[in-house]
């Protein structure tokens, strides 16, 4: 794919004189050919010089002229070649500055650079690193000569769905647990009911209500979190109350009233978010946090990125924007036309983690689609998944190998849980 980009001058060839030329034809040709040669190869090439020369500044400010690594990584348009060149100009730009690089284990400094872009700007971090710690960052962007176009890769992957359970009543949140046989747990307003599966059936096996003094807010949400640990099977949360399930079967539970925060992260990704128990968001207070980040916008859901070295976290925020938290910055993407449900998911495909996120739209029917991280610009991966009705929750599984999807049917007025998961391929 070609980009356009910028033009740098062309000074005019005037009175160009061409020695051993014999006729005037012919110079006059040789002279248009080269014209159209330089307007190509000038017409061809952005000038990063000002971009590396501004980010080694910032990065010798961090970190000061000391021993270095530096390491350049690629999550954009640009070719091979071109990252090739700008990872040598930076070398060179710091080496005026008073950088010496060494072998890793003699660096004062590990510098691993991102090369990314959105639609209007390349943008590239530099992550400082130094002994124990905590990582710097700064960054520079530049403007595209023109606005980015993104081939479509929705058919790498496909998103596909299960259906759950669906029932008359709010659907909060489903846990399937992989027992011989197999049994399931539904959260709603009134509690939690589990169910076994026999003759590929799920079958009642008992409700427990969910005790609580004060009345629900109006668009309740809740989480159900699968622990499985000795007597220890399942926790529930919702709006001011915490209930702990117990083993069974059938399973017993125990509620109180709390205003600890809720697990919105996975067995994996361990991170913990304050609920506003009279609203439908969480408040912005994490913990442990993201980095050094302890507090964010307030938002309805989350997803984590996880990176080689770290892990960002998405948030969909109630400011209608979504969020990137890397442990330093908070990055905003303002049209990326997500809704206010987002989760993530390990598919083993691609980069091996995609989020999933449902539309901005609002109607009769809804659809999640899958994305990839490409640096910091999130990529569709997948054609949309659609449903007949908006999507109410979406929450990941506690090994992130799938994500429960509730929708509320516009047809039959109903709720409906899937779980979602991708496969790889065309």
């Amino acid at each position: 794919m070609r980009y356009a980009v910028y033009n740098s001058p062309i000074n005019p060839l005037i009175n160009l004189r061409i020695p051993g030329m014999l006729t005037p034809l012919f110079s006059r040709f040789f002279i248009s050919v080269l014209f159209v040669l330089l307007f190509v190869v000038s017409g061809n090439a952005q000038n990063w010089a000002g971009a590396e020369g501004l980010l080694a500044g910032k990065i010798v400010a961090a970190s000061g002229p000391k021993t270095m690594v530096l390491e350049v990584l690629n999550h954009s348009s640009l070719s091979a070649a071109v990252t090739d060149d700008i990872r040598r100009n930076l070398l060179t730009q710091l080496a005026v500055l008073g950088v010496r690089f060494v072998a890793p284990e003699q660096a004062a400094a590990n510098v691993r650079v991102s090369l990314s872009e959105d639609m209007q700007s390349y943008v590239w971090v530099a992550e400082i690193r130094q002994g124990s710690n905590a990582p710097s960052v700064v960054m520079v962007s530049l403007p595209r000569s023109a606005v980015l176009t993104v081939e479509p890769a929705a058919s790498a992957m496909v998103l596909r769905g299960v259906s759950l359970w669906s029932q008359p009543e709010r659907i909060l949140d489903v846990t399937v647990i992989d027992d011989n046989p197999a049994r399931m747990l539904v959260l709603d307003a009134n509690g939690v009911t589990s169910y076994r599966m026999q003759d590929n059936r799920w079958l009642l096996e008992q409700s427990v209500p969910v005790a609580h003094s004060r009345p629900w807010p109006r668009d309740l949400r809740g989480r159900l979190v699968l622990r499985r640990d000795k007597d220890h099977l399942f926790d529930a949360y919702l709006p001011g109350v915490y209930c702990r399930g117990l083993t069974g079967p059938p399973p017993a539970m125990t509620c109180f009233e709390s205003s600890d925060p809720w697990p919105i992260g996975t067995d994996l990704f361990s991170l913990n978010a304050s609920f506003t128990s009279s609203r439908n968001f969480f408040s912005g207070v994490l913990s442990p946090g993201v980095g050094n980040q302890t507090t964010a916008p307030p938002f309805y859901s989350a997803a984590a990125v996880p990176r080689e070295h770290s892990t960002w976290w998405l948030l969909a925020a109630v400011d209608e924007k979504v969020h990137l938290l890397d442990g330093v910055t908070d990055q905003v993407a303002e049209k990326l036309g997500w809704g206010s449900d987002i989760a993530s998911l390990r598919s083993g495909c691609g980069s091996g983690w995609q989020v999933l996120a449902t539309g901005a739209g609002a109607g009769r029917s809804d659809a999640v689609q899958a994305f990839e991280v490409a640096g910091r610009e999130p990529i569709a991966v997948s054609t949309p998944f659609e449903v007949s009705g908006a999507v109410t929750a979406l929450w990941t599984e506690s090994g992130a190998n799938g994500v429960v999807a509730v929708v509320h049917n516009s047809e039959t007025g109903g709720y409906e849980a899937f779980r979602l998961t991708l496969t790889c391929g065309r």
